[in-house]
Parts: structure tokens; sequence; C-alpha cells
């Protein structure tokens, strides 16, 4: 089929943004597929985000996981070998990735190279990039050099705003190639909030509530990896939990539960942990929290979203755009940094402006690779 796309993930938050996209082209009978690579999590522990997304499970499940920080390459790798076999099989006219893993990095990167054997293979595939344009400019992140080489592989780079298309710009690539679409996100957080309203039950089961808790997301390589920051950022927190009177709600990341067993660490009694939540559950956690606290992409946008002020536990972020509406300050992660940023933004007003679309980009997405088949 001409047309048919293969729209490739391997995270919880590659599923959440790519979802209104995976609905539409049920909707409009585009023919595709999905893969999971398994990067993050295993299927099983996906299975809540498929059912309350209402989402079709994947065609092909591969369950690639990271045997180590360090082993970037052989995570990548094995995910080359295993993505290159779906595509030769399945030739699909393009593949949809989302964001800046590496399991985009390895879709593009499989894409592209069996592009260049067209003589033997008889087609290409094009690379859609979801997301695109989004930079650090902190190289020591993963994701940073895994976004700018998908950035400058891709046939359709589909940008959040205006700066992103003008990054994109400024590294060369052909205006006709970008289009400003807004962030799936968007689109995700209206179709499902309602749902999250009517079905969740974690303020009670927890036994918060609603503006009366700070949401706490800790999970990057550059945090939780080192013990001297990883406690400087726990410092931080407990003392805006002490200062503010308000606890503190920690989903907690797999990586960040085994980190804490490494270094012989023991969460403080301001922060309660609490096992990953479905979308519906952390949606609903992320609507009626005071603050958010994280180190998380996602967050950060989901939380200028929902109207609730955010602090991004870094030194720096591809999401600028939300600092410069007011829904968030970078605290890097200093103790005392961390305190200042977070009572300051526990008081300001939510009343900026959404600077992530208006929930139509799923359909300007798909729209765009189809009219350029």
């Amino acid at each position: 089929m001409k047309n048919k796309l293969a729209i490739i993930f391997g995270t919880r938050p590659e599923i959440i943004k790519l979802s209104p996209l995976i609905k539409l082209c049920q909707k409009t009978t585009v023919p595709f597929f999905c893969v999971h690579t398994g990067q993050h999590f295993s299927y099983e522990m996906d299975r809540i985000f498929f059912k309350e997304l209402g989402l079709p499970g994947p065609k092909y499940k591969l369950n690639i996981k990271s045997l180590a920080p360090f082993r970037q390459g052989d995570h990548t790798g094995r995910m080359l070998i295993g993505l290159e076999k779906i595509l030769l099989k399945e030739m699909p006219y393009a593949i949809v990735v989302q964001g800046d893993t590496n399991t985009v990095l390895a879709a593009a990167l499989t894409a592209e190279k069996i592009s260049t054997t067209e003589s033997y293979t008889g087609f290409q595939i094009k690379v859609a990039h979801v997301e695109a344009g989004l930079r650090s400019f902190d190289r020591s992140m993963p994701e940073e050099t895994n976004r700018f080489i998908v950035d400058h592989l891709a046939d359709f780079l589909f940008v959040p705003t205006q700066k992103a298309k003008g990054q994109l710009l400024k590294e060369g690539v052909p205006r006709g190639w970008i289009q400003v679409t807004g962030n799936t996100i968007v689109d995700a957080v209206k179709n499902y909030l309602k749902s999250a309203e009517d079905k969740s039950r974690i303020l009670k089961k927890l036994g918060i509530q609603k503006k009366k808790y700070i949401l706490l997301t800790l999970h990057r390589q550059e945090n939780v990896d080192s013990k001297e920051i990883f406690v400087n950022l726990l410092k931080g927190i407990v003392l805006t939990s002490q200062k503010t009177g308000l606890p503190v709600i920690f989903p907690i990341h797999p990586r960040t539960v085994k980190r804490l067993g490494n270094f012989g660490l023991e969460l403080p009694r301001e922060i309660t942990s609490i096992r990953p939540t479905g979308f519906l559950d952390f949606l609903w956690l992320e609507a009626n929290a005071k603050l958010i606290m994280t180190d998380s992409g996602g967050a950060q946008e989901e939380a200028c979203i929902l109207k609730v002020p955010c602090v991004t536990l870094r030194d720096n972020t591809e999401r600028p755009e939300t600092v410069v509406a007011g829904a968030n300050m970078i605290a890097g992660r200093q103790p005392q940094g961390i305190l200042r940023a977070a009572l300051k933004m526990i008081k300001i007003k939510n009343n900026w402006q959404n600077p992530l679309g208006d929930g139509k980009a799923s359909s300007r997405i798909l729209k765009t690779i189809l009219k350029r088949k």
C-alpha cells in the first residue's frame, strides 16, 4: 500500500504523544501498523496505556532494553537490526517517530539506510519526525544527540513552535521540509482530561486533596546516575516541602528505584513514592497539583497546558517556550536554587497563554504526510 505508515515507539511518553495520530489513522482508515521496541518498559507494563487510550496493540514487539547507560551503541544497534527486518518486510511509505529516544534514532537511521539501497529494494522510506527542532544545547544528554541526528535525517519535520522552526533553519534544514503543527501532547491532554476526571480515583486512593500537594518526577540519567547530584536534588525537594508544608507525591521510575538501591539511599519522609501510574491517573495528579517539580520534558509541557506551575530540576530545557510563557522555571540542581524557584513559582498566577498549540497537531501532521506522498 503506497500510503502505509509505520508508527514506531518505545517509551510511554511516545505512546501518549503519538496516540492522537494513531486514533486519527484509525478514524480515516489510513493503513498503518505500530512497532513497540520495548525500550524502557515491558509491553505488559504498557498494556494499561493502550487500554486507557483506546489504542490497538502493536503489530510488532521487540523488547529491546538497555543493558547499561554506557551501552548506547549496543542498545541502538540491536534496535537497528530488529527494525530493519520489519521495515523490509512491510515496506511502508513512511515511518513516524516522536521525540528523542534511542528508538527514534534507530528507526530513523534504519529507514534512511534502507532508502540508500533503493537500487536493490525498489523503494524508499520517508522519515517523519514529530516534535522536531527541540534543543537543550547540552551534548551530555543522549537525547540531544538523538534529536539532532534525526532532524537531519528526516524528510518531514513537524515542529511544535516557531522557535523550533527557527532553530532548524539556522542548522540548514530546507524550509519546505518544516511545518509548525503545535505539539501533539496538547491533542492528547484535550482528548483525555475529561476521562481522567471521570475515571481516576488516585487522589482518594492516596488520601490527598486538590492543590494540597507537590507532584515530583525524577529519572534522567544526568540526575539520578550521580549520587552527589541525586542527593542535592532530594535536599532541595525536602526543603521545598518543609517550607511550604506540602507533601511530595513521587511516581517513581524504575531507573530511580535502582539508583536509590545502588547508592544506599532512602527517600526522606517528606516524599511519598508510589508505583508508576497509568496515563489517566498521572494526568489527574498533574492537573490537581499545587506545583510540579520534574526533570521530564513531557511533564514541563503538560504542566504548561494544565496551568500548573512547574520547576525544572535541570540546568537547561529543550522546552524554553514554557519558561518564556511564565509557566516554568529552571532551578538547577543545587538545594537553595531549587527552593528559591519553587517558592517563586508556587505563588504565581496561572494566567499564562499556552504556547504549544491548539490541539490540532495530529490532523496537520497526517494531512502533510499524505499530501506529499
